[in-house]
């Protein structure tokens, strides 16, 4: 893994200091695979874009890099998980979705079958009609109630 430093500025901005001494101000972590396999594959990437350092393993940087990084993904990674859907407007799209999520209730407009996605093993990425993502980790653990309105768009 190269090796570098990462900390944040006055300005809340996370910068890199590669191995060489090199300073990068604004970098952006982004992950590989962030729902298939999201602590394996970072990319450190530079305001031009450009990918400056690239960690095979989240968990094998040390902690307070890791934490840094960890709360910027949590801010720019933001994506709900249904935990409950508590009832949808119509069963053909557009329809509006009545959900529980680990972080409230809320509603969202599913704008057709098509933005449901299949991640395998019962995990399902829905795409909201104003731009969120919403997960259900095991579409099975949810309430048959839950599962009956899913399945109509599945």
């Amino acid at each position: 893994m190269t090796m570098f430093a990462i900390e944040r500025n006055s300005y809340g901005r996370l910068v890199l200091t590669l191995a060489d001494g090199t300073l990068h101000e604004g970098v952006v972590p982004v992950r590989a695979f962030p729902l298939a396999a999201p602590a394996e594959g970072l990319s450190l990437v530079g305001t031009d874009g450009r990918e400056l350092a690239w960690v095979p393993r989240l968990d094998e940087l040390p902690a307070e890099s890791r934490g840094l990084i960890e709360q910027e993904l949590a801010a720019r990674e933001f994506a709900p998980t249904v935990l409950r859907i508590e009832g949808v407007s119509s069963f053909s799209t557009p329809s509006t979705w009545s959900v529980v999520t680990d972080r409230g209730a809320t509603r969202f407009v599913l704008k057709g079958e098509e933005d449901i996605r299949r991640l395998g093993d019962g995990t399902l990425l829905i795409a909201s009609g104003e731009g969120i993502n919403f997960r259900i980790a095991d579409r099975w653990a949810l309430d048959p109630k839950s599962r009956g309105l899913l399945e109509r768009f599945l």
